[in-house]
């Protein structure tokens, strides 16, 4: 039996003691062909305020990866794996069946979950965890992590948080605001509020800090902030520009970009002794630095040869090479986990889009349809990367399969939504 990370605990805490932000809702907009069919029965046992079986279901089905069977045909209602009837599973076309039930506790639920492989005619998967009332949605989100890994062999990312800014009003009343919210949307909370932009979060490796580009102060600065304390510090606020901020593998240096010395530059500091090194040195703008998983180098974007594309730089070598050559923009670049893929934005013939190249062979696969996309982030299992896009005249966030087959939204109520960042794993 397990519990939850206490993490987990502390992050709940935090919700309640800041003031919520609007909720983001998620609306599917492509499904794809080869998703597995799945069956998540209702758990049997307390009336809950959270539908566990329900989250459950709506975290596959947007993993792009598997079908849920809709609850008007599921043919049984079981609650543990001797009470399964394959044969009655097969003859609906699904693939894995999913069972539950929930008990009280002194300090909150228990739920226990099974998962079986419906054709294998085995059980895959059994465990049961303790939550709090107020950690429903984050065992939801453990059980739905635990199914994906089975099936998929890849590790879940649905308990892991997105952070992105939302924008509300217009000229002088304009109101900018730093959001945290779980990955499919929900239990939104803001940790910043401004008058002026916020821009480019990047979550520390250990999902504890935020380092992000506030105009606060009149000119572009940036800062790191504790998500559990709300302690913040300024680390830059060099004339010019101060931008981009992106955290080395080990939580230990900051990449940014610095116009301090004239053109902007990509810089990495040392976040214990403030000292900075400077990483490129020529008269084109290099911008929005990030990391490769191994930490030996760093992907950027840097208009050297007449427009946008992207180089690598190696910290061992000092050396730069340039990496995107297909069509004359090219920015933004993410490497994937394992650092075989680089997604990135990508300017063709319909507009700004998500794209990916594989760097075994260069070959680049446009991912979105949207005609205008920025900041992509890729989940930390490397499954989905969610972007900026447009809906009408709001801005809202998208997230689309690392194979494209996939997609879904997640607009808000209120406000325009911009520059998301997906979280490491926090568990």
């Amino acid at each position: 039996m397990k519990r939850l990370a206490p993490f987990l605990l502390s992050w709940l805490m935090l919700l309640f003691s800041n003031l919520a932000s609007a909720e983001l809702t998620i609306e599917i907009t492509k499904g794809s062909d080869e998703a597995i069919p799945i069956a998540v029965v209702p758990f049997a046992g307390q009336q809950l305020p959270e539908d566990i079986a329900q989250i459950v279901s709506d975290d596959l089905k947007r993993s792009g990866q598997f079908d849920p069977l809709s609850r008007s045909t599921l043919i049984a209602s079981p609650t543990a794996s001797d009470e399964v009837r394959y044969r009655d599973w097969r003859a609906v076309d699904s693939n894995y069946l999913v069972v539950g039930q929930v008990s009280q506790t002194d300090q909150g639920y228990r739920i226990q979950f099974e998962l079986m492989d419906i054709y294998g005619e085995r059980r895959m998967l059994g465990e049961a965890v303790n939550v709090s009332a107020n950690q429903l949605r984050s065992g939801a989100h453990y059980i739905s992590d635990k199914v994906y890994e089975a099936i998929t062999g890849v590790r879940g990312a649905f308990s892991t948080r997105i952070a992105y800014v939302t924008a509300q009003g217009a000229a002088d009343n304009r109101r900018f605001a730093l959001n945290v919210a779980d990955a499919d949307g929900r239990n939104s909370q803001q940790i910043l509020t401004s008058r002026e932009p916020i821009m480019s979060p990047a979550w520390s490796p250990d999902g504890n800090k935020l380092a992000y580009v506030s105009f606060e102060s009149g000119n572009s600065a940036i800062y790191i902030q504790n998500l559990a304390t709300s302690q913040r510090v300024q680390v830059t606020a060099f004339s010019g520009i101060n931008s981009a901020p992106a955290w080395s593998p080990d939580g230990r240096k900051l990449a940014m970009s610095l116009s301090k010395d004239g053109q902007p530059e990509i810089y990495v500091m040392d976040i214990g002794s403030r000292s900075f090194q400077r990483l490129t040195r020529n008269e084109a703008i290099d911008t929005e630095p990030s990391w490769a998983p191994d930490g030996n180098s760093l992907v950027f974007t840097s208009d050297r040869s007449g427009g946008p594309q992207l180089y690598s730089y190696s910290l061992g070598s000092g050396q730069s090479q340039r990496l995107t050559f297909t069509g004359n923009y090219n920015s933004r670049g993410r490497y994937s986990p394992d650092g075989e893929t680089l997604f990135m934005i990508h300017r063709g013939n319909k507009g700004f889009s998500v794209a990916k190249q594989d760097l075994s062979n260069d070959r680049l696969t446009i991912l979105s349809d949207s005609q205008w996309a920025e900041s992509p982030s890729v989940a930390p299992n490397g499954s989905m990367v969610i972007f900026a896009t447009q809906q009408g005249n709001s801005g809202v966030l998208s997230v689309v399969s690392a194979d494209g087959n996939a997609s879904y939204r997640l607009p808000s109520a209120e406000g325009d939504v911009r520059e998301p960042a997906w979280s490491p794993f926090l568990n």
